[in-house]
């Protein structure tokens, strides 16, 4: 790649990066999904190819609400609602740390994979690589798990760590009460059962028996037909809608796929990940040429952003192309346009 391109790509980012403590060990780690989406990702757009957005529908007063007409509500009885704050629930938030606390060893045959919510890969820092080799070393040998908290986007969570194939993976545990018991669902008591029974099922088991899982039976079939479908309709040119170019520039970003196994062994190696990926590029150019053929003046400015609805300050941030209006409240909304 050419050096005048540098400004173009990005590395893969981790959700989370801090350290592994315990005792007199501090392990720099980066924190990446090891599941990605579902391929398949079939959005609600209307008859003329633009996405379609959700919204709060108010029944009693028959209207849309906006951001700020809505707050947070316990059920606490048949009509009855205890209101949450958002200042109430920032109060009750962890402290902000970037530090995972292990703090037991455990066999994992102790670990019900009931309890495993999301899956994710720990990656060494650079400089790291040696204590994460040992440690990952000393887990797959002695056949323990680490349990650990540690605290992400404004949340803590409960982990398990494992080590498999020299690779650290870390997966959430749900919490007790998220899991049901067998009595919870009604299922009977176990009984013994009868040995003529028993034998006949083990003999039936083993004539299907196999050595490893076959791992074509992992493919969704369902899915590539879906595909196998759409890629048909867009040979014969049939139910092809094209959407506007800022939303065709957004998806094109939903399909960057980063091979995050390729950065693990990059990094393992002692090396920077090799695989990069283009920033935003094509929404830039979209953004540009959309700016030439609709520039926006103050014009384009309500007489008063402030008496102005915050669907509205919306749409005039969406044409003034202001980045993270989707986040912003109304507030916000109004600061950023009268900055543009």
């Amino acid at each position: 790649m050419a050096e005048d391109d540098e400004d173009d790509v990005i590395r893969p980012r981790p959700f989370w990066s801090g350290v592994i403590a315990f005792g007199l060990v501090s392990l720099p780690v980066s924190l990446f999904p090891a599941n990605r989406g579902r391929l398949l990702s079939l959005k609600m757009v209307d008859d003329s190819g633009t996405p379609l957005s959700r919204r709060y529908f108010c029944e009693k007063e028959q209207k849309a609400l906006s951001a700020e007409d809505i707050v947070r509500g316990y059920k606490a009885g048949e009509h009855e609602y205890v209101v949450v704050e958002d200042k109430e629930l920032e109060s009750l938030a962890p402290e902000k740390s970037q530090e995972i606390d292990l703090k037991r060893f455990v066999s994992l045959s102790e670990i019900d994979p009931i309890y495993f919510e999301r899956a994710y890969f720990l990656v060494p820092d650079e400089g790291a690589t040696k204590a994460y080799r040992l440690l990952a070393k000393s887990m797959e040998d002695e056949q323990r798990a680490g349990i650990a908290t540690f605290v992400m986007r404004g949340k803590e969570y409960l982990i398990a760590i494992m080590a498999e194939r020299g690779i650290l993976r870390a997966e959430t545990l749900r919490f007790h009460d998220e899991v049901r018991s067998p009595g919870d669902i009604g299922l009977p008591e176990r009984k013994k059962p009868a040995k003529e029974l028993l034998a006949r099922m083990q003999k039936a088991m083993k004539s299907l028996a196999a050595k490893e899982l076959d791992r074509d039976e992992l493919t969704d079939r369902y899915t590539k037909q879906i595909f196998d479908t759409v890629k048909k309709k867009l040979e014969a040119g049939k139910d092809v809608v094209k959407a506007p170019e800022e939303e065709a520039a957004a998806a094109a970003e939903d399909d960057n796929v980063i091979d995050l196994m390729q950065v693990l062994k990059e990094r393992l190696k002692g090396g920077m990940p090799a695989e990069v990926e283009r920033e935003e590029t094509a929404s830039m150019k979209n953004d540009k040429a959309s700016k030439k053929k609709h520039p926006v003046g103050a014009s384009a400015k309500p007489q008063s952003l402030d008496t102005a609805t915050k669907d509205e300050l919306y749409e005039l941030a969406k044409e003034m192309h202001i980045p993270g209006r989707s986040s912003m409240s109304k507030r916000q909304l109004v600061d950023a346009i009268q900055k543009h």
